[in-house]
């Protein structure tokens, strides 16, 4: 198969769904050899930040020398961007090659009687296939969803588990509290492998001690980080931090986003896991990193005049921490909200954060078969007292966010990242 028959063999013969277990996915391993054993992961779970921490990590490491292979998901504009390799994306053909030999893999399980990989399962295995193949020194690999039964959760050793931001998300999958959703994420913690958790309520933070204490899992977690901020612009974040590990100043952030500090915290306790674990990590090298980090679709800037700003925080908290960051950036700023939202996220919550932040208002729709539509989020919020406008096509939406808004404003997109990813696309392209 040819690059574009890969994606319709995905899409349309496999298509969307989850199934939890990881029988399918340790099938297909089979298949290929385990390749997945012989990779030396660092895994990442959680609601929010692990596409942050593993942008940040990534870069840190290849700053160190290392050949550094990232796996991430969903992707905002090709499947390619899931597979980096010291930030390049797998090549068409190398991707097509991949995806082929699983599309034989699954063809000899259903001949075989046995239960045919979800697609995210198929692009998994081939992940694990590339990556090994490429030799790369560290796979960093992010959880599809939730974690214990995640098609990523077959790796038997990493060299530790980093687990992020956990809230409310995804409740139909993984329960409908935040115990149970702590517990699905606590199910990436191996036996004898460190756990690095980002400082968390206390609930959390016992059900992560209790799991990792049932698996003598050392477990790491910056809760009483002093920190010192020097500065926080649109040109990033320079602070200081101290914690029981590490004690760094004036370091250089360029993610933007209040949240982004404790992302940050997170991620270089886990540096000095890995110190603790063997690997050459200068203070440099993680500067350095940290100075040239970079995740698209999270706070990102993609135009000026307005300022046209980019965020992919798709569920309440994600709002919420996104909420604080215009505070902090554009407390005196007018603001023309686009919002997209999948319909079975908590919306109504998501608006009730976010639109007190917004003068103007344009509804638009994600392109997906979850997207809730114009009306009915035009219903939900009903009771705002700005101006609302419902552009279904998101192209439509953009062009209509640019003839409203004042140069000197903001244009801000959030509430989906298949919207993000595809008015992304659209600016870039425009």
């Amino acid at each position: 198969m040819n690059y574009n028959e890969c994606i319709h063999y995905l899409e349309e013969e496999v298509g969307f769904g989850s199934v939890p277990g990881l029988e399918r996915i340790q099938a297909l391993c089979d298949k290929l050899g385990n390749p997945e054993q012989g990779l030396s992961v660092i895994h990442v779970a959680g609601t929010n930040g692990k596409g942050s921490a593993v942008a940040m990590l990534s870069s840190i490491l290849q700053a160190a020398g290392y050949r550094v292979g990232t796996y991430t998901s969903p992707h905002l504009d090709r499947y390619n961007e899931r597979f980096l390799i010291n930030g390049k994306e797998i090549s068409d053909e190398d991707f097509a090659e991949e995806i082929t030999l699983m599309k034989n893999i699954c063809t000899e399980l259903a001949a075989e009687g046995k239960a045919v990989p979800t697609l995210f399962e198929i692009v998994t295995g081939a992940a694990f296939h590339y990556f090994s193949k490429q030799k790369v020194d560290i796979l960093i690999l992010e959880v599809g969803l939730g974690g214990k039964y995640d098609a990523t959760n077959i790796i038997p050793s990493p060299l530790f588990s980093l687990i992020m931001s956990i809230s409310i998300d995804h409740t139909d999958f993984l329960g409908d509290s935040i115990e149970k959703i702590a517990a699905e994420k606590a199910g990436i913690i191996k036996k004898n492998c460190p756990v690095v958790l980002y400082s968390q309520t206390e609930m959390v933070y016992n059900i992560m001690w209790t799991k990792a204490q049932e698996l003598n899992a050392p477990l790491y977690c910056p809760r009483n980080a002093e920190i010192h901020i020097s500065s926080q612009t649109l040109e990033g974040t320079v602070f200081s931090v101290k914690t029981d590990l590490l004690n760094m100043k004036d370091l250089e952030l360029p993610l933007l986003g209040s949240y982004q500090i404790g992302n940050c915290i997170t991620v270089l306790e886990a540096c000095a896991v890995l110190r603790e674990r063997g690997l050459s990590l200068s203070d440099e090298s993680i500067r350095t990193g940290l100075k040239h980090a970079r995740w698209a679709g999270r706070m990102e800037i993609c135009g000026k005049q307005p300022l046209v700003l980019l965020d992919g925080a798709h569920n309440a908290d994600g709002i919420m921490q996104l909420a604080k960051s215009i505070e902090t950036y554009f407390e005196k700023k007018k603001v023309t909200l686009i919002l997209g939202v999948l319909g079975d996220k908590e919306y109504d919550k998501m608006a009730e954060l976010i639109l007190p932040h917004a003068n103007t208002v344009i509804l638009t729709e994600p392109h997906s078969e979850r997207k809730l539509d114009v009306f009915s989020l035009a219903r939900s919020i009903s009771d705002h007292k700005g101006m609302i406008y419902t552009e279904r096509e998101i192209e439509n939406a953009f062009e209509k966010a640019l003839s409203i808004t004042d140069a000197d404003d903001i244009i801000l997109c959030c509430g989906s990242l298949y919207m993000i990813g595809a008015m992304r696309t659209y600016i870039m392209n425009r």
